[in-house]
């Protein structure tokens, strides 16, 4: 039994959520998405709150997180925790955004995973596709007053499909 490392180290980075984009998505006040274009300006700071991950034999596990965002220039760095009964994740993604384009790495610590991080941020929306050695994936992190939204896909390199592997939702 246990819990599958595949499946766990793609929920870490709903959170990435950075990954990474784990998670590079919240809001504040200092100046609206749309109006900066810019998601990461809202980033900046403390979040918490919680979800589901649904690992690969379908079982889902309730966790809580918390997750602090440290913007600097285009760096932005974010460092998730999730934690659940029986299940645990610890994520730190770092990406550069050059003029909407992202691009950085991501690791996982509980199951010593790692990979790379790339996509698009705009308006109050992150895209990100997610490429490692124990996951892959796509996450999209959505914006919306002082909360954001941490959405992670997990690909099947079998069969090349996407399932939901973690939901997110995080505020100050």
């Amino acid at each position: 039994m246990g819990v599958n490392v595949l499946s766990s180290t793609g929920k870490a980075l709903g959170l990435a959520g950075l990954m990474y984009a784990a998670s590079l998505a919240s809001a504040g006040y200092a100046a609206s998405p749309a109006a900066t274009g810019d998601p990461f300006t809202e980033l900046k700071g403390d979040w918490k709150g919680g979800g589901t991950v649904i690992l690969d034999d379908g079982e889902k596990k309730k966790v809580d997180c918390t997750t602090t965002y440290k913007v600097a220039g285009t760096n932005v760095t974010q460092t998730l925790h999730c934690k659940g009964a029986d299940y645990e994740v610890n994520t730190l993604l770092k990406v550069t955004d050059k003029s909407g384009k992202i691009k950085g790495t991501w690791t996982e610590s509980v199951y010593d995973a790692s990979g790379s991080v790339s996509g698009t941020a705009k308006g109050d929306t992150i895209h990100a596709i997610i490429s490692g050695d124990k996951f892959s994936g796509r996450m999209s992190i959505k914006v919306k007053g002082d909360a954001h939204t941490i959405n992670v896909v997990k690909l099947n390199n079998k069969t090349g499909t996407y399932r939901l592997a973690t939901s997110l939702s995080l505020h100050r």
